[in-house]
């Protein structure tokens, strides 16, 4: 088994509820069969497996909770749904229906990813979801970078600390100055930044996020985000966050069933490199502590905004690294 490096934890490890904090995790990759992702999952956490249709499976009664495995298709998983078969089409019986379903499934698995969906787990036991990536990586599992059109990511979904609106916003001031220092680190693949899942946030929207006179109550907060932000297509999505706080807010511009409510934080840049032997969860999760590092430091937090600023207030050529580099001083190891 490999052996991993420790698993960073954040400042602050209890959620507003005075539980410890959670984080779900989303894995998307090709190259498996679903009943060998499934089998997988079941001989290293236990569980049972519960095929849904062709395109879904459930996992449930693992040590960590229940995983949903589906094809990241919208249209392919209804199709799954409303077909008369419930499981794995290998093991069906000839049908043209299952024939056909076979073959629509193998030509989706070619652009479309499967997706491990885990449940929220507490921060400290983290690095027991690191096993499943190296299986998954022996038996052929392949990330973002093995082919020009798999646009695959890992999603981190860490549960708030805090749902105040200072918190929040100094959380999301420190993802937003240290969000071209993450994209430097993690190379993330150009294939991804083509699509629009991961759009980073407007220019002039950061600019007011970050300046010393914003200072919203929660409705503000919420309200700005909402009026520059009327979509799930953000590297950091915090739509279902706003929804857990207020529903009735949210719905009213966004009225998208993919938004889940939930008290956390979707954060959806990262590559998924599952194929590279070097990677692991590990990776990801540290770049993401190293923001709640930033947003745990006041001082440094405002100097890192101020400058960060005046950097947006420069005209700034494509591709310019002068930021990723500058701002790698805030970075708390």
């Amino acid at each position: 088994m490999s052996q991993h490096p420790a698993m960073r934890l954040p400042e602050r490890t209890v959620n507003y509820q005075g539980k410890p904090r959670r984080v779900g995790i989303e894995i998307e990759f090709g190259g498996l069969e679903p009943g060998a992702i499934a089998d997988t999952i079941t001989r290293l956490f236990g569980g049972a497996i519960e095929w849904q249709s062709p395109f879904a499976i459930d996992i449930v009664g693992t040590a960590f909770g229940d995983f949903r495995l589906e094809l990241d298709s919208d249209f392919i998983r209804k199709l799954g749904r409303e077909s008369s078969f419930s499981g794995d089409l290998r093991q069906e019986s000839d049908t043209l229906e299952k024939l056909s379903l076979a073959a629509l499934g193998s030509v989706a698995e070619q652009l479309v990813p499967w997706e491990v969906v885990a449940p929220p787990i507490e921060f400290d036991h983290l690095d027991r979801l690191m096993p499943l990536v190296d299986a998954l990586r022996r038996q052929g599992a392949k990330g973002t970078r093995h082919a020009a059109w798999f646009a695959f990511g890992l999603h981190l979904n860490p549960e708030v600390p805090s749902l105040e609106a200072g918190d929040l916003l100094n959380l999301f001031r420190a993802y937003l100055c240290l969000y071209d220092w993450i994209v430097a680190e993690e190379q993330v693949d150009i294939s991804r930044q083509l699509t629009p899942y991961i759009n980073h946030f407007g220019k002039k929207y950061i600019a007011r996020v970050v300046g010393r006179g914003y200072q919203p109550d929660l409705p503000g907060l919420i309200d700005d985000y909402l009026d520059a932000n009327p979509t799930r297509n953000r590297s950091l999505d915090l739509l279902p966050l706003f929804a857990h706080i207020d529903q009735d807010r949210v719905r009213r511009v966004v009225d998208d069933p993919r938004v889940k409510s939930r008290p956390a934080f979707h954060y959806r840049l990262p590559n998924c490199d599952i194929d590279n032997p070097q990677w692991n969860l590990h990776l990801p999760w540290a770049r993401w502590c190293a923001v709640e590092a930033l947003a745990a430091d006041p001082d440094s937090l405002q100097l890192c905004c101020d400058a960060y600023g005046e950097h947006l207030a420069r005209t700034v050529l494509p591709f310019d690294q002068s930021w990723a580099r500058y701002v790698r001083r805030f970075v708390h190891d």
